[in-house]
């Protein structure tokens, strides 16, 4: 990996896992940087528990967590693109958001990953999965972000 990469991969994880209060109330840590399909983790906490009688994860934790995979994955996308090392990205705000629970959110930890389906000039559009420990899907969702 050259100097540019190891560069982009700490300042992304930094801000990722420390600057972004909310990602660091989740628990959020970044568990791959590949291109096509970065992916975030999280371990199961009491605060992140929906339903206590099921122990099962809060539906506002699974769609908050696929939309900063989706901003994470375009994130990638923008440094990729950028010459020199980037002292900061684009400003992004999220437009629209889906999410189809699947099953509930039963688990010791969580992957989500995403994938840049389509970047404009201005709109991004992503598509998300969250799976637990056992591999199996959690959630899917798309999003439309704007960038710039």
């Amino acid at each position: 990996m050259n100097l540019k990469n190891r560069a982009i991969q700490a300042l992304m994880r930094k801000v990722m896992e420390e600057h972004i209060a909310f990602n660091k109330l989740l628990g959020l840590k970044v568990e791959s940087f590949e291109p096509d399909a970065p992916k975030l983790r999280f371990d199961m906490r009491p605060e992140l528990v929906g339903n206590p009688a099921r122990q099962i994860l809060h539906g506002g934790v699974i769609s908050a967590t696929l939309d900063v995979a989706g901003g994470f994955a375009i994130m990638l996308s923008l440094a990729a693109e950028m010459t020199g090392i980037p002292t900061s990205f684009p400003k992004m705000g999220t437009i629209d958001l889906r999410v189809d629970y699947l099953r509930p959110g039963r688990g010791k930890h969580f992957v989500a990953t995403a994938r840049v389906v389509r970047k404009g000039s201005r709109i991004a559009v992503t598509h998300m999965e969250l799976a637990n420990d056992a591999g199996e899907l959690i959630a899917t969702g798309s999003a439309a972000y704007v960038v710039g």
